[in-house]
């Protein structure tokens, strides 16, 4: 079985913070769609953080394809993609001038930054549009652009934060169609959460249940609900992190 992330031995505290993470052990296969879900404050965000580079960590392991990410960080920016909650583009420009951007930040030719943008622009519905700033649009539209900024790269992985947070029917429906377009056809390994766990049980064929910075519960989606007697992610969520408030 080949991996395309490998946590072991991880440990992670905010500056001045109790220890959220310790000794965290988790894997990823290569070309699954992989859900981590968990309350707000458990740390699910942060362990996306660490993983994609964005947060740094002292103790502990975490490889990207069998590259380590601290030593072998300018490696694994080539090989991953990510759509964060927030929006990461400017809002000033096009939809292409962005892309143009980031693809020249990836490090793609002229001619491959080109026919990215053509091949996205169509996909994400946004070829009519291509030219007005972005901070015109919708917010379904917004996250569209966030997602072809994301995988202007082809990348080997996608890492997605509250992908659709925010998008009407239409939008949420194109992107997770996409989603599971590149992951079926172009292998490229899905790592995502979110609250929107109907949705999320649409799109994801394992999980990861975290709850105060520790894996709780991990497997395929089917064997969890078989195993806790359970006909939905709602219903697992809850049985296994409680029903309390989490603020």
């Amino acid at each position: 079985m080949s991996y395309a992330v490998q946590i072991q031995n991880l440990d992670f505290a905010y500056k001045n913070q109790p220890q959220l993470i310790k000794g965290l052990h988790l894997k990823i296969d290569e070309g699954s769609r992989f859900g981590i879900f968990g309350p707000n404050g458990a740390g699910k965000t942060t362990i996306m953080g660490l993983i994609t580079g964005l947060l740094h960590y002292d103790n502990g392991s975490i490889k990207i394809f069998d590259k380590e990410v601290k030593s072998q960080k300018d490696e694994i920016n080539k090989m991953i993609g990510l759509m964060p909650q927030d929006f990461s583009f400017y809002e000033e420009l096009s939809p292409v001038e962005n892309m143009e951007f980031f693809g020249a930040w990836y490090g793609l030719n002229k001619e491959q930054i080109k026919q990215k943008i053509a091949t996205l622009l169509e996909i994400m519905g946004l070829a009519d549009v291509r030219k007005k700033p972005v901070k015109q649009f919708s917010g379904g539209m917004k996250r569209r652009v966030n997602l072809a900024i994301g995988v202007m790269n082809d990348p080997k992985i996608l890492f997605l934060d509250e992908p659709t947070v925010g998008v009407d029917v239409h939008s949420r429906n194109a992107i997770i169609s996409f989603l599971k377009k590149i992951n079926e056809e172009d292998g490229t390994t899905l790592v995502y959460t979110s609250h929107q766990l109907k949705e999320a049980e649409d799109l994801c064929e394992a999980v990861a249940m975290i709850d105060q910075g520790q894996i709780i519960a991990k497997d395929s989606l089917s064997n969890l609900l078989v195993k806790h007697e359970q006909d939905g992610l709602e219903g697992l969520f809850l049985q296994l992190t409680g029903r309390d408030y989490r603020d």
